[in-house]
């Protein structure tokens, strides 16, 4: 064996349920053992985990770049698919630092160094889309929690106020709390009045014994201010971005809540650095000298400003006017765009990927589906000996234990698949349009949405001597480290057939 034949494989399942319904750790070993026999490669290592969605920690993953570190002349790694190998984009970077022939067997890829930008690309989309699975498992598990929303259910702990007790179908729901209720409905009758800011009436309401229930610590500005503000004691709640309507005893009148909104909100509207909340990048932007935000300032009524707030004192960042912040965004931005040529074949080929996946799932349930239904006239026709005196009793329990165990296997498998989360390709697709749009509707847009699609875009940026340093969020990172290795690229794959020969397929 040539030392590059040399290889190692990973196999992961994100539960043991998963482990049991289709996705074993047995049937990815399969796979790729064949693979590695019908490639001639020469298998090294086997590395594998099974976890929970939120799980801290992957030991095989671990073990594995461990082992691939210390053995430098093993460059092949391979895996099912990419949401088998990555949990996040901190595996991403690490494995991009190996050095790897990444082979992704179900995918028919191989991912090196040397791939070009368009394998590049779409490996980079499909780690985006291997994170929002690892996060929609954890929305799976609170699948529960969304129901008893919809059935009026408070569906977690309950709130300062109220008490969780079993409801009369044995699920947990929440009663007022006889000893916190009252200083709760005190609070908001206080507030009410206008004769309070938040420290004081934070003050009264210590006074008046209202604690945390386990710890017994007074409640702190910032909670007072979030019971003020939650809807959930006038008899309606927020749970995942959406408003329901409580089914259990409200605390105070929807009148009451509304006119402690208007006391909030007018509080706020008078504070002096209120005002700096209307200009676009006001605590968006942090100084890199001190890291305090910059703030914006009105100069003879209509030129915008900004300069370092000072708050840890003077660190001598001068004013800067807030063309010279946004030119330099909308250059940033536009590390992201790409031709509309490029982003039709992207489109294109993830929902071509998405339709494979959607096939796959559709043959799993009518194989489990055809299971099951054996095993449903399997158990008819057993009952149907007992009845006719073919076989005892003990012998019937026992083999429908057997298959009563099996069809509930054979259903939670079912479920799985029929849950198979069809929404991701529809945010890659938003992902990709966002990105291809950002510089120019940054350009056209105004400061409310400016801001909004600074924040869906970047994690932050730094201002020092003149220059803005942004930073993308991973997902808009991967895209513009394409277009970076794109523009590398060009001078050896483009020649006089253009920008899209590095990208399109029917040109490579």
């Amino acid at each position: 064996m040539q030392p590059n034949n040399k290889a190692v494989l990973y196999a992961r399942v994100s539960s043991k349920e998963q482990e049991k319904e289709g996705y074993s750790i047995p049937a990815q070993l399969k796979l790729l053992k064949d693979y590695t026999f019908s490639k001639g490669l020469d298998l090294v290592r086997e590395f594998g985990d099974v976890e929970t969605a939120k799980q801290s920690g992957r030991e095989g993953f671990g073990e594995m770049v461990s082992f691939l570190k210390k053995n430098h002349s093993i460059k092949v790694l391979l895996v099912e698919k990419t949401d088998r190998l990555y949990r996040n984009f901190k595996d991403y970077v690490i494995l991009e630092d190996l050095d790897l022939d990444i082979h992704l067997v179900k995918e028919g890829s191989i991912l090196s160094k040397s791939s070009k930008s368009s394998e590049k690309l779409m490996h980079n989309l499909k780690v985006v889309l291997a994170k929002n699975y690892i996060d929609n498992l954890s929305e799976e598990a609170s699948k529960g929690m969304r129901q008893k929303a919809e059935e009026g259910m408070w569906p977690s702990i309950a709130p300062v106020g109220y008490i969780n007790i079993l409801g009369p179908n044995g699920k947990k729901v929440i009663s007022p709390d006889p000893t916190t209720a009252p200083l709760i409905v005190r609070l908001f009758e206080q507030y009410a009045t206008g004769n309070y800011n938040l420290k004081q009436i934070t003050k009264t309401i210590k006074e008046g014994g209202l604690a945390f229930r386990k710890s017994q610590r007074p409640l702190p500005k910032s909670t007072i201010h979030g019971i003020l503000k939650n809807r959930v004691y006038m008899g309606e709640f927020v749970w995942k971005g959406k408003v329901y309507k409580g089914a259990y005893t409200p605390l105070i009148s929807k009148d009451l809540w509304q006119k402690v909104q208007y006391v909030l909100e007018g509080r706020f509207m008078t504070k002096s650095r209120a005002t700096r909340q209307g200009f676009t990048y006001s605590g968006f932007v942090k100084c890199a000298h001190c890291g305090c935000a910059l703030v914006g300032e009105m100069k003879k009524g209509k030129y915008v400003y900004y300069h370092c707030s000072g708050y840890k004192g003077d660190c001598g960042e001068p004013y800067t006017r807030e063309e010279n912040i946004e030119g330099q965004l909308v250059e940033y931005l536009k590390q992201i765009s790409m031709s509309p040529e490029i982003l039709e074949w992207l489109i294109a080929t993830l929902k071509q990927s998405h339709t494979d996946e959607t096939q796959y799932h559709t043959q799993s349930l009518d194989r489990l589906n055809d299971e099951y239904r054996k095993v449903k006239s399997k158990l008819e026709s057993m009952y149907e000996d007992k009845l006719q005196g073919r076989i005892d009793g003990d012998l019937y329990d026992k083999k429908a234990k057997e298959c009563r165990e099996e069809q509930d296997r054979l259903l939670k498998a079912i479920q799985t698949h029929q849950s198979a989360n069809q929404g991701d390709i529809d945010e890659a697709v938003r992902l990709l349009e966002l990105a291809h749009n950002a510089h120019k509707d940054f350009q056209i847009g105004k400061a409310p949405q400016k801001r909004g699609l600074l924040k869906e875009v970047l994690e932050g940026a730094t201002w020092k001597s003149g220059v803005l340093e942004p930073r993308f969020k991973e997902h808009f990172y991967l895209l513009a480290l394409s277009n970076r290795e794109t523009e590398m690229k060009k001078p050896l794959e483009v020649g006089s057939e253009g920008f899209n020969r590095i990208w399109l397929p029917v040109m490579d």
